[in-house]
């Protein structure tokens, strides 16, 4: 900065001449103040000088002090500019972590979706197979305990599925359940252990002929004698005359109980199997027969043979023959999802 031009000092006045002695004390007072003009000239120049030194000085250090800012401000823009640039780098990692992310949870639900469908397909395949064991169950063997275990259990794998789309097929089930509830319910095996105990009893009861058919011929000793009346004994049962009433019981001879006791076993058997076939006529066809072989041939006075009647009597009651209900309703409810879907 230029420095300020000095203020030119006025050259000293010239004295004057000599005045007239009126006028010397005038004269006095006028170089008294030149000479203090000048003293005062002289001071405020001084003062200004002093001043304007100042100024340079303050100028100078304030100038010093704006450079070291400036300095100081270049310093915090560079330190600004490399921490912007380090939020620039991690905001673009973050940028891409989160679209690592976005891509990976897509992938993750993609994949639950994937295995959501390949569990409930899984699930169906399991139910399809329970519900056509269930039908096979219904139609080969009646079993309608196990038909509605299997339905039951169909159910249970829906309800914890949980999802609207099988509402159909659950109210298919639901009603298929219904139906095989309704049936009238048969004690098969009980009906089936009460045959075998029949079966199990047949070589006690007694028959009703009067002779010794069953009995086993005692030993006998061979002497002229006995050969004699053994042999006059068989002439007189060669040849037997008998009246047989109504309501008398047939005799038979000692070679035809051990067939009849096989053919009344044989027709138990046969009633228990018409009984698990579900054969009602032949059921009843076979328990007839066998009524009529105790009522003819058999002691019907005897405990035994009375208690048999009366149980072949309660198994002619059953009711064996029961129309079965289909699970066609679950089936086509089945078909139908499948094909939906």
């Amino acid at each position: 900065m230029n420095e300020t031009p000095e203020t030119p000092v006025p050259p000293p006045a010239a004295p004057p001449a000599a005045p007239r002695a009126p006028m010397s004390a005038l004269a006095l007072v006028a170089v008294v103040i030149a000479i203090l003009a000048i003293v005062m000239a002289g001071w405020s120049w001084s003062d200004s000088r002093e001043r304007v030194r100042d100024l340079k000085s303050e100028l100078s250090r304030k100038l010093a002090e704006t450079g070291q800012s400036a300095s100081e401000t270049r310093l915090l823009a560079k330190n600004a500019d490399d921490t912007m640039r380090q939020i620039g780098e991690r905001v673009a990692r973050i940028e891409n972590q989160m679209v690592n992310s976005q891509q990976q949870q897509l992938a993750i639900e993609t994949l639950y979706k994937e295995l959501a469908q390949g569990r409930d397909e899984w699930t169906l395949a399991e139910i399809e197979q329970v519900l056509l064991t269930a039908a096979q169950q219904l139609q080969l063997t009646g079993n309608v305990k196990a038909a509605i275990v299997a339905l039951e259990g169909a159910d249970v794998r829906l309800q914890r599925l949980n999802k609207p789309q099988f509402t159909e097929l659950r109210r298919a089930i639901a009603a298929d359940l219904a139906k095989l509830r309704a049936v009238p319910s048969l004690d098969e095996v009980g009906a089936s252990a009460r045959i075998e105990a029949l079966v199990a009893q047949h070589a006690s009861w007694p028959l009703a002929s009067a002779q010794g058919s069953e009995a086993v011929p005692a030993p006998r000793t061979v002497n002229a004698l006995s050969l004699g009346q053994e042999l006059w004994g068989e002439l007189k049962r060669l040849v037997q005359i008998r009246r047989v009433e109504g309501n008398e019981a047939v005799l038979l001879p000692p070679d035809q109980a051990y067939f009849l006791r096989e053919n009344l076993r044989l027709r138990l058997l046969s009633a228990r199997l018409a009984l698990m076939g579900q054969d009602e006529a032949a059921f009843r066809a076979d328990l007839q027969a066998a009524r009529d072989m105790l009522t003819r041939y058999f002691n019907t006075r005897d405990a035994g043979v009375a208690a048999a009647l009366k149980e072949i009597h309660w198994l002619s009651r059953l009711n064996i023959e029961v129309k079965l209900p289909g699970i066609d309703a679950s089936l086509a409810a089945l078909e139908a999802y499948k094909g939906a879907h």
